[in-house]
């Protein structure tokens, strides 16, 4: 039987019957309805934030986010890698090849320095692994820059390279005159007594003395600058400008085998021993200039004569004797 519920009448001074109506009943179950609808989705939104309930989607994120978390650690160990090999190049450049070619060391804050200015990291702040992408991608940043610095460097190594290829091959390196050619090493550099006046002076170049029409060679790469006989002293002459600072003069010559503007190489016959100007008998004077002063051709003539036949040619070139020209 149903309880029968009352309420107190305070006009009347009596209590009194409630009575439910249909209306009312519906209502009550409506709002308990509602009430239970309510509850059910709150709860349901606290399990899903807690680590106690998954759903497969959870799932699957959590595992990319446990594979992403491992690519980058095999990225970092992989920069390792190449950080390492990267500092072993660095370090090599410094301390061999800038050395080698004479060029100063890269400073280690300008290989390693990093970006300034605006955050270039900003898009990816606020992230639940924001450090580790951040710190990675820094570091990535820094080996790109490293290895753009290097990259410059090596650029101008090779560079360096070629310009002492350039320098190896336009230094006088050989004998004008070849040994087998040769009467005599007739007078070597400095002073010496001249044959027409018979006065102690300075004596610019070496004397090679040969028979008339012995062939005459470059001595390094360059280009023929003069080849005529306007200066009196050395009649018909060859001038080659080897490049570096680097010329040479052939005095003497009984005739020419090249022109002005013409690009010779080492070792090309380039003229014939002769007598002319201002000569006692036939040979070749020759003569090395470097950045416009005369320097002793003896020190160049390591590139076609054994060490023995080198000391035997400084001794006859250093005797006090009479030049031929």
């Amino acid at each position: 039987m149903a309880k029968v519920k009352y309420y107190y009448d305070a006009e009347n001074l009596a209590y009194r019957i409630i009575k439910n109506t249909r209306q009312k009943k519906i209502g009550y179950a409506l709002l308990f309805l509602a009430a239970s609808g309510l509850f059910g989705f709150l709860c349901f939104v606290a399990l899903l934030n807690t680590p106690y309930f998954e759903t497969p989607k959870d799932k699957l994120q959590a595992r990319e986010i446990e594979n992403m978390k491992l690519q980058y650690e095999i990225l970092n160990r992989r920069m390792d890698q190449v950080n390492e090999v990267l500092a072993n190049v660095e370090d090599r450049d410094n301390n061999l090849y800038r050395v080698y070619f004479n060029a100063s060391p890269i400073p280690e804050e300008q290989r390693k320095a990093g970006f300034g200015g605006v955050n270039r990291y900003k898009e990816l702040e606020g992230y639940n692994n924001s450090e580790l992408v951040i710190n990675t991608t820094k570091r990535l940043d820094v080996i790109s820059k490293e290895l753009a610095v290097q990259s410059r460097s090596l650029d101008e190594i090779a560079k360096l390279a070629k310009d002492k290829e350039k320098l190896l091959a336009a230094i006088p390196a050989i004998q004008p005159v070849k040994n087998e050619d040769l009467r005599a090493v007739a007078s070597g550099f400095g002073y010496r007594n001249d044959p027409f006046t018979k006065i102690r002076k300075f004596h610019a170049g070496m004397d090679f003395s040969a028979k008339t029409g012995t062939p005459i060679y470059a001595t390094g790469d360059g280009v023929v600058t003069v080849a005529d006989n306007r200066s009196s002293g050395y009649g018909n002459h060859i001038v080659i400008r080897h490049g570096f600072g680097y010329e040479t003069l052939y005095g003497h010559l009984s005739k020419y085998k090249v022109k002005a503007g013409q690009r010779v190489k080492r070792g090309d016959v380039i003229g014939y021993v002769g007598s002319t100007g201002r000569s006692e008998a036939p040979h070749l004077h020759y003569e090395v200039h470097k950045n416009g002063e005369v320097i002793n051709p003896i020190n160049f003539y390591y590139g076609n004569i054994s060490a023995k036949e080198y000391i035997l040619i400084s001794k006859l070139a250093n005797q006090e004797n009479q030049s031929l020209d």
